[in-house]
């Protein structure tokens, strides 16, 4: 008997949704506001969770358990529209609008749940894929997010092609662990490691500290096609990512790419042609016999003289190329009422401003989304991706061999060039002929990457009052990464016993990332005005990178195997990560007036000392809309929302920070190990990051106006430093959670329509952000890290100041702290940002303008430093530094050094045209209406405005280190495009 009620029970649960959903049928059209049918728009009866969606022609099906309760249709960019289903009559047509004030769109809030944006509790931003690569062709997925969103800091460690880009989101948030945002693709968690091609063994760059800052290497989120993606969400706060637990303490970024909607298959072709240049030239000094003494001493005379006035524009030489770049797009959409799919390849084909330098990349993607039944969706999404980057040889060195510091140490009356039979003569005032370096060097990295990701969702059960999905979700993210170092024995710094003797360094790279997740997902409506939402999930994230770096010296001939070598080196590294966590949230929301989010995550990873411990990360959001109250009678105020909102998120330790790591050694001929001299701490706890935000969203005359304010004060505790111990330990070294960070900032947005007709239209939105940054605990004594010492300018970690700030030691003039020995001279911290995005219709033509303001920051620049020494600095001669008019700018400098870090330190500040483009769309019927096409033209970087001395204050000699990002040594210059797209719609 138990047997048949527990099949009878079973039966019920499956059969009873579709015999309470069999009861009513409701059918209409939707169309856009010139009447056009809308393919793919969400249909939803509000009081039943039964939806569909509008097939080719726009028109649709619905049924649902009686004639009551109040559809309501979504579109992406369209407004929200509800209809009463008593007002829907037998030829129901609905036109949707532009949604101008974005309130409508969705944003995520949980793992498997999301809102509307005006009933958002805590601060997202968003940018679509027309801001993302709507106005201009980007480089790189990670480059086309300068100045799209407020809160971030972007930097690049290269202008080189293949991107190198570090991205803080509200300040500072580790000492020396990750300081990137998660990005997460299609619920894939997406690797953005930067690993380092093994470089250091020419440039010395590093001496013996870390080789990974300083070996510019690209990004591994630059792997990902812009024009793939269909919208990003960036979780700056606390609370929005505190349900990704201990890998948010940086934020998170959610990236959802394009999938097809039911209808005919949509086809889109396009190409861009275009090129690109040196984004500044500084010019070159100009030279007397004079000054040929004065920085070369007399035996440098004769070879001037030898020159008989001739001067090469080694700057056009190395940076001068007009890069050619060619980028191809198809892509073919559809589907039908069970099945949809989307599938994209794109082409592209850059050269770099430095020749033999250049970016190539083949992105082809899949995506399909299957009704399997009636009761269980599945969506599928695959990308494979393979590239090579050739990246040239620059920023710091210890040798003069780089491209960039073998530049700055060459006058321009040196002959560089090969003779008739290829023969490069050795430079005579640096250790490397930079020409012949760049023709026959190499430096390489190519990339397959391949992505998978894929999500069903069982309805379990689906009443009128409440419903039940379980959400089983799966990601796999592995690529393979060869880096490929070639310095063959004929340069200059490798032959005659001046170094290796010829070096071939060969790299690789295995890493497989996955992700699995399931999750259930309870809606439950306990009235007409008070709806819950509860969902809890298990999670389990695995990381297994190996990475082998070859190192051959003293090559063969003209063999680069590593075979064919005398020496030869190896150095391996293996990261596994093993992460299991748990979350639970419930979210309620009472006739969209108040609306509140509680939730919890925790975490255990093989990260921590403690494999098996569990830590808690808490999270809460509080919305309540006033207009939404029975009594508001404000007219013009279409919203006023007020908002808070409380999270914890979390940063590992650094890998291996929890052992004391072993080292080979040989002893009498045997080989064995020997702990090095840092010690490890199995005690260490992972960051955590508390922040509280709060805010309030208005909107006016129909939301065509509206405004974004957030505050936010977040605390960063337990940062790990290697702190220096007592060498009585038997350490020099340490891990240690020791200190903690205080950010606070303010966040603007404002969104406007002034102008929505039928010939013009004009959209802009204004952000404006600020972060200050203070060191709230230090455990130890105050200590200088990054950059290069108190010299040249370094940064310095103390108790009540900024953890940004650059000191540097003082001269008479300067406010020298008795205690420490050192001055002040800035913070890598802007005081501000200001971007504003333009778009304008008219007609057919559409002109969009991205700009960008960056008040403040400070650079160390070190570019200088070396120009100076060597005496080649374009303003060596001019005299506006020295107030006395005594001393040329080039001496003025020199003369601190040693004494003052001073003249190495500059405002990085800026203002940017960052995107700027304009197309026309040839009317349909030139065409007889089978094809939409636009033609355009777009620039990059147009337009810079910067007092800064150098080529580009947006600058990071180490890359995506926590805290000294704003360093420059001779990197490869930035650059600005031009571009044609013609792009055809079928």
């Amino acid at each position: 008997m138990s047997k048949k009620i527990n099949l009878l029970f079973l039966l019920c649960n499956v059969l009873l949704p579709f015999f309470s959903l069999a009861q009513f049928t409701i059918s209409g059209t939707v169309t856009d506001a010139t009447n056009n049918p809308l393919p793919g728009v969400s249909v939803i009866h509000l009081n039943s969770f039964v939806a569909t969606s509008t097939d080719a022609n726009g028109k649709f099906s619905l049924v649902i358990p009686k004639k009551t309760g109040t559809l309501e249709f979504t579109y992406v960019g369209l407004a929200r529209q509800t209809v009463p289903v008593v007002e829907v009559g037998e030829s129901f047509v609905i036109k949707m609008k532009e949604d101008v004030g974005k309130l409508d769109e969705i944003v995520v809030t949980g793992l498997a749940s999301s809102v509307r944006r005006s009933n958002l509790g805590n601060a997202v931003s968003t940018i679509t894929s027309k801001q993302l690569v709507g106005t201009t062709v980007q480089p790189t997925m990670d480059a086309a997010l300068y100045g799209k969103f407020t809160g971030s800091n972007i930097s690049a460690n290269s202008g080189a092609p293949g991107g190198g880009i570090s991205i803080k989101l509200r300040g500072i948030t580790s000492l020396v662990a990750n300081s990137q945002p998660l990005f997460i693709v299609d619920g894939v968690y997406y690797d953005n490691s930067s690993i380092n091609p093994g470089l250091n063994s020419i440039s010395k760059a590093a001496g013996q500290g870390n080789t990974n800052f300083q070996d510019n290497p690209s990004n591994r989120i630059a792997d990902l096609d812009p024009e793939d993606i269909d919208r990003i969400e960036i979780l700056k706060g606390a609370s929005a990512a505190a349900i990704y637990g201990s890998r948010a303490a940086a934020g998170v970024v959610l990236i959802t790419t394009k999938r097809g909607r039911s209808g005919k298959p949509r086809i889109e072709l396009s190409h861009s042609i275009g090129v690109q240049m040196q984004l500044k030239k500084l010019g070159q000094r100009q030279w007397t016999e004079d000054k040929v003494l004065a920085s070369y001493g007399a035996s440098a005379v004769p070879l001037f003289r030898g020159a008989n006035g001739q001067i090469f524009d080694y700057e056009k030489e190395l940076f001068g190329n007009k890069g050619l770049m060619n980028n191809t797009r198809v892509s073919i959409s559809g589907g039908n009422e069970n099945t949809t799919y989307y599938a994209g390849f794109t082409r592209k084909d850059d050269e770099g401003i430095v020749k033999r330098t250049g970016y190539k990349k083949t992105s082809v993607r899949l995506n399909l989304d299957q009704k399997v039944t009636s009761f269980i969706d599945a969506n599928f999404s695959a990308n494979y991706v393979t590239s090579n980057a050739d990246r040239g040889f620059f920023n710091n060195d210890n040798t003069s061999t780089t491209l960039g510091v073998s530049f700055v140490s060459t006058p321009s009356w040196v002959n560089l060039y090969p003779d008739a039979n290829g023969n490069y003569p050795n430079n005579p005032f640096a250790p490397s002929n930079f020409i012949q370096t760049r023709d026959l060097m190499t430096n390489r990295e190519h990339v397959d990457r391949i992505l998978l990701g894929g999500t069903a969702t069982w309805k379990i059960f689906n009443f009128s009052k409440n419903s039940l999905r379980l959400i089983a979700r799966a990601g796999m993210d592995n690529y393979t990464l060869n880096t490929i170092a070639i310095f063959p024995r004929e340069l200059q710094f490798e032959k005659d016993g001046n170094g290796t003797n010829g070096a071939s360094i060969y790299g690789t790279t295995l890493d497989k990332s996955t992700n699995f997740g399931g999750i259930l997902v309870h809606n439950f409506k306990l009235s007409g005005n008070l709806e819950f939402t509860t969902q809890a999930g298990l999670t389990s994230e695995n990381l297994d990178q190996d990475n082998v770096v070859n190192t051959a010296t003293q090559l063969i001939g003209t063999q680069t195997n590593l075979n064919q070598a005398s020496a030869i080196e190896v150095q391996q590294t293996k990261t596994i990560q093993k992460d299991r966590g748990f979350f639970v949230q419930e979210e309620m929301n009472y006739r969209d007036l108040v609306l509140l989010t509680l939730g919890m995550r925790g975490d255990k990873s093989s990260r921590n000392g403690d494999a098996n411990k569990l830590y808690y990360y808490p999270k809460g959001a509080l919305a309540i809309n006033l207009h939404k109250l029975s009594t508001w009678n404000a007219s013009t105020l279409s919203q006023l929302k007020l908002r808070a909102a409380y999270g914890e998120s979390g940063n590992f330790a650094p890998f291996g920070a929890i052992y004391s790591p072993l080292v080979s050694a040989v002893f009498g001929g045997s080989t064995g190990s020997l702990i090095t001299t840092t010690r490890g701490n199995e005690a260490l706890v992972p960051e955590r990051q508390k922040e509280l935000e709060g805010g309030f969203d208005i909107g006016a005359f129909n939301n065509r106006v509206s405004l974004e304010a957030t505050y936010y004060r977040k605390t960063v505790q337990d940062l790990i430093f290697n702190v220096a111990v007592a060498t009585s330990s038997g350490f020099s070294f340490a891990w240690k959670n020791v200190a903690a960070i205080r950010n606070q900032g303010v966040e603007l947005a404002l969104n406007a329509t002034p102008v929505l007709n039928k010939d013009l239209q004009w959209n802009f939105t204004v952000a404006f952000w600020k972060n200050k940054a203070k060191v709230t605990r230090l455990d130890v004594p105050a200590f200088n890290t990054g950059a290069f010492g108190a010299t040249l300018g370094t940064y310095r970690i103390e108790k009540d100041k900024s953890p940004t700030q650059i000191v540097g030691i003082g001269g008479p003039s300067d406010k020298v702290d008795p205690q420490s020995g050192v001055a002040v001279y800035g913070d890598g911290e802007p005081d501000f940002n200001l971007s504003s995005y333009q778009d304008l219709v008219y007609k057919n033509f559409e002109l969009s303008v991205l700009m960008h303001w960056k008040k403040g920051g400070d650079n160390i620049n070190l570019s200088t430093l070396l120009s100076d020494i060597f005496g080649t600095s374009p303003d060596y001669d001019a005299m506006t530094l020295d107030p006395a008019k005594q001393l040329t700018n080039g001496k003025f400098r020199l003369a601190a050094l040693g004494t003052t870090a001073r003249p190495w330190v500059e405002d990085a500040s800026y203002f940017r045209v960052r995107e700027l483009g304009l197309t026309y769309r040839i009317p349909k019927h030139v065409f007889k209406n089978i094809a939409d096409v636009k033609v355009g033209v777009s620039a990059r970087n147009l337009i810079n405005i910067f007092n800064y001395s150098s080529y580009d204050p947006e600058v990071s000699n180490f890359g995506s280190n926590a805290i000294s990002s704003n360093v420059e040594v001779t990197p490869y210059p930035s650059s600005k495009s031009f571009h044609f797209t013609l792009t055809v719609n079928f």
